[in-house]
């Protein structure tokens, strides 16, 4: 697998608002390992995604007691034997359009994590830390142990230049941040708390800076950036999803139903 020069790519700019062909602040319908390509060399700050997981997965599911005729269908899962090369595919592209001091943080199951392990490995990216985001709970089992985390890998383009805001005296690596419930309301299957995504972007970047989110699911990554002062690019696949998270986007800051 061919790994991308780690070379100094800070100092590009945004030019015109724009990331390339797409206009900064927005959110577009497409493969992401397509999209990524398009967008130039150097020019993220951050990068925070929740891709799929390559697991047998059942959307409208009712999992933590939530109705299934309200959760979004549409879920477009890796079959297994391909997400090592779907994984190598889109972060050579996030590792590209990193400036020198970005970083990414990766959600993944227990599954298949190795390949996350791996795909950062041969991308080019140095692994700074292996969180672990523990919620109040998991679905029902009667022969194995709940699982009740994810994994986040927290990792960098260039480990003497990455950009780490102190914003604790003492950040540990394990993370218990319960999960939201929307209510009565449609939802994604899967939707990242707002304080795990506030306290990423509090470590991990700036004001003014630009966060992707190459998979965003029910888009909590740009809602969060843009109410936290960040610039924001996202790419969703689901067309379902991607009005969903557009939906979002266009509730006033503080005023999101849930």
């Amino acid at each position: 697998m061919r790994r991308p020069a780690a070379g100094n790519t800070g100092g590009l700019h945004l030019v015109h608002g724009r990331a390339g062909r797409f206009p900064v602040d927005g959110i577009f319908l497409g493969d992401a390992r397509e999209l990524l390509r398009e967008i130039p060399d150097g020019i993220v700050d951050l990068v925070v995604t929740d891709p799929p997981f390559a697991i047998e997965f059942r959307a409208a599911r009712t999992n933590y007691h939530r109705t299934g005729s309200r959760v979004l269908e549409g879920y477009r899962e890796i079959p297994p034997e391909d997400y090592l090369e779907f994984c190598r595919d889109w972060m050579e592209q996030a590792f590209r359009v990193l400036r020198s001091t970005g970083s990414l943080y990766v959600f993944s199951g227990w599954n298949r994590l190795r390949d996350v392990l791996q795909a950062l490995d041969d991308t080019g990216f140095t692994t700074i830390n292996h969180l672990i985001w523990k919620y109040q709970f998991g679905v029902f089992t009667r022969k194995k142990y709940v699982t009740s985390h994810y994994h986040i890998l927290f990792a960098v383009k260039d480990p003497k230049q990455y950009r780490f805001h102190k914003a604790e005296h003492y950040p540990e690596d394990v993370w218990v941040i319960n999960r939201e419930y929307w209510t009565g309301k449609v939802k994604t299957p899967t939707k990242l708390p707002r304080k795990l995504v506030e306290r990423i972007l509090t470590f991990s970047s700036r004001p003014g800076e630009l966060v992707l989110d190459p998979f965003l699911g029910s888009g909590t990554v740009p809602v969060v950036a843009r109410d936290m002062g960040r610039h924001y690019l996202g790419f969703e696949i689901v067309p379902d999803y991607f009005e969903f998270a557009k939906r979002r986007l266009e509730q006033p800051p503080g005023r999101e139903e849930k």
